[in-house]
């Protein structure tokens, strides 16, 4: 017997941050942590929102905003099997799908840098991402450059 299929996937709604009121900061905190320690992970996000805010001059709100916003992919390519051949289709990326990628890219630039607390490299990554420069920039550049290199097989896209 097979399962049934549930036709709308349930997702359970993100509550705001306790401090600043954004979703989007929640699911960087929820991304930071580590084995359930979500106090250490907020102590992480808001120490570096509080260090990049006040080198760029923003709000933490609009810097997080701002970096993501800046990482976020506008296309990126997908593997798909026709005939035998498997082509690599620039597909356009969801708001939902960008969000996860920018967070994903911003952090695991963070943790790649050495010899300071996550704090202060996040904080880093941060100013980076809203001056259009960094580690999780250039990923996201190298997914746009693939997708434009492959845009003949926009054709195959459905």
């Amino acid at each position: 017997m097979s399962r049934k299929k549930c036709k709308i996937s349930k997702f359970r709604k993100l509550e705001p941050d306790i401090k600043y009121g954004s979703i989007l900061i929640t699911k960087l905190i929820n991304n930071v942590m580590k084995e359930g320690k979500k106090t250490i992970a907020m102590k992480i996000v808001y120490g570096a929102l509080e260090d990049a805010s006040k080198r760029l001059k923003l709000s933490p709100k609009e810097v997080i905003e701002k970096a993501i916003g800046n990482v976020r992919p506008q296309v990126e390519v997908r593997s798909r099997r026709i005939g035998g051949a498997t082509y690599q289709i620039p597909l356009p990326v969801s708001e939902k799908r960008g969000v996860r990628l920018a967070i994903g890219w911003i952090l695991d630039a963070a943790r790649s840098r050495k010899g300071a607390p996550m704090a202060k490299k996040l904080a880093d990554e941060l100013v980076n991402a809203v001056r259009n420069e960094g580690a999780a920039i250039k990923v996201r550049d190298n997914v746009h450059k693939m997708a434009e290199a492959n845009r003949a097989f926009a054709h195959y896209r459905y």
